[in-house]
């Protein structure tokens, strides 16, 4: 058990330094993607801010699914922290 463990390990922090690598310097030029929301995002999906238009309708289903987490999770606590009844 102890040689998977070193295993996971190692093959995470591998994927954590190749994408420490690959990451651009602080205030580099935008990418094409940047280059691609600037140009069409008033034309595509109507909003006249990019952040509104990337949160909301590029990446809809990701913003949806992050509120349903953050939903569950705070059913969750009132239902762990729920005051008891006389009764009980």
């Amino acid at each position: 058990m102890r040689k998977i463990a070193v295993v996971v390990f190692i093959i995470f922090f591998a994927f954590m330094f190749l994408a420490a690598y690959d990451m651009h310097d602080f205030g580099a030029p935008p990418s094409k993607m940047d280059d691609y929301i600037i140009q069409n995002t008033q034309n595509e999906t109507g909003a006249n801010n990019g952040v509104t238009a990337v949160v909301f309708d590029y990446r809809g289903y990701d913003t949806l699914g992050e509120a349903t987490v953050l939903f569950t999770a705070i059913a969750g606590v009132m239902v762990v922290l729920r005051r008891r009844g006389k009764n009980e």
